[in-house]
């Protein structure tokens, strides 16, 4: 075993002894620092150092009570949180996600993965999550703002344009935004658009950001798929998942084409052999709220597969579109030995790491999240300049700098993956292209 490899070993013992019980931290910082053997090998002065171990620890880290009261006047206690991992490179940057499985291990290992993610598009953005252990389902839009208001409450102090500035993430859409920032506004007696991204076009958001990181992972998995002499032309495609990532990741694959023919929500998928019916799926989940099982009601020539495996439909590309490790080892499986030549990970870790060993053992294209699903983060970052020079800027305008992104970042990924001996392995070049970045910006700053 190598001096580099040892420390690496090291470090994540460290971080199970420190975090214990924080499985998905845990996974998300293994997954990491396996990549940067080389590159300690290269830099021994990131190692003197201890860049990866400063790394590994939010420089700060914020819990905080929630209570609100439903419409019926019962009080209810939940709780938030804020964990800021990075900021050399900018502002604290990273979304808020309601949803009932929150809680301290999550938030980290998304705040974790989001530094790199940040560090990716090349914008000047820190890294953090956020969010709380709540559940938005089922509750009417005043029982939302109550909560939001609560929230930003316990929240405010430590956000500002220049400090941290949160988006959107599971849970959190245009409402809970709205009702965010008019608390911050209120409490705060300042217009500080930039402080928050995920914004209504009408008051300061930025168009395309809805459709962002949808379209951002389409780009990334049309590149991955040129450099391999293929097109995504005519292409059989599975997305996993029906808010806003899958809902744009299929239209822009239609758009340039390609076929998808089964997305899916929690409780099941549907499969529609002709392909599917975006329009109905847009009225099912954004103007409806109902399940993607209502779509097999709708058009009698789709089945839908209650509590079913979306991966076990044959295709070209996958979509991993929803959550954390919804696409296992046996499920990669059985996407190889049907055919499927391209992964790319719409939603956070949505592939465990059987599975991403599967898909490199395979040589099939396969985009890490943190590079393929980096559009709607640099979309926010676009967002914040927008604000800040008191502008609106086209949809158009928009779409084209998301693309020239995305390209710079796939791009980068490959060649440094090729530059440190692991040609074609995005999961390397991804990790290396954002841990460099942070690392030379804090070894720039001294010891803070």
């Amino acid at each position: 075993m190598s001096k580099a490899r040892e420390r690496i070993e090291q470090i994540y013992q460290q971080v199970v002894r420190r975090n214990p019980g924080e499985i998905e931290f845990h996974q998300a910082v293994k997954e990491v620092i396996e990549s940067l053997e080389p590159v300690l090998e290269k830099h021994p002065e990131y190692a003197e150092q201890k860049i990866i171990e400063r790394i590994c620890e939010p420089e700060r880290q914020i819990i905080f009570r929630v209570p609100w009261q439903d419409d019926r006047g019962e009080v209810h206690i939940n709780r938030g949180f804020r964990v800021c991992f990075n900021s050399a490179l900018g502002p604290y940057k990273g979304g808020l996600r309601f949803h009932p499985s929150v809680y301290l291990g999550i938030v980290k290992f998304l705040g974790f993965e989001q530094i790199f993610k940040n560090a990716i598009t090349g914008m000047p953005i820190g890294g953090a999550k956020g969010g709380a252990d709540f559940d938005p389902k089922g509750k009417s839009d005043s029982e939302i703002m109550r909560f939001c208001q609560s929230f930003m409450i316990g929240l405010y102090q430590h956000l500002g344009e220049y400090t941290d500035v949160p988006a959107g993430d599971i849970g959190v859409g245009a409402r809970e935004i709205g009702y965010l920032f008019g608390q911050y506004k209120r409490i705060t007696n300042r217009y500080e658009s930039g402080v928050i991204t995920g914004k209504s076009p009408e008051w300061g958001g930025a168009l395309v950001r809805r459709e962002a990181t949808g379209y951002g992972v389409v780009y990334f998995t049309e590149e991955m798929l040129k450099v391999r002499g293929e097109s995504l032309e005519g292409k059989t495609c599975v997305v996993s998942g029906s808010g806003n990532v899958a809902i744009y990741a299929m239209e822009k694959l239609q758009a340039l084409g390609a076929k998808v023919v089964a997305c899916s929500d929690s409780n099941g998928f549907v499969y529609d052999e002709q392909g599917i019916d975006l329009q109905t799926v847009k009225n099912i989940k954004e103007v409806r709220r109902a399940r993607i099982s209502a779509y097999a009601q709708i058009h009698k020539r789709a089945k839908y597969f209650e509590n079913g495996n979306i991966w076990t439909v044959p295709c070209q590309v996958a979509l991993p579109c929803a959550t954390q490790n919804e696409l296992d080892e046996r499920s990669a499986r059985i996407l190889v030995e049907n055919g499927c030549i391209a992964v790319a990970e719409g939603a956070n870790m949505p592939t465990t790491p059987g599975g991403v060993r599967v898909f490199q053992e395979s040589g099939i294209a396969f985009g890490p999240g943190k590079a393929a699903n980096a559009g709607g983060v640099a979309t926010s970052a676009l967002e914040m300049q927008q604000n800040a020079s008191r502008d609106a800027w086209t949809f158009e305008h928009t779409e084209r700098r998301l693309h020239e992104i995305m390209q710079n970042i796939h791009r980068d990924c490959y060649e440094t993956a090729a530059e440190y001996g692991s040609p074609r392995n995005y999961v390397v070049g991804a990790n290396i292209v954002g841990f460099k970045r942070v690392a030379q910006a804090m070894l720039a700053f001294g010891l803070i």
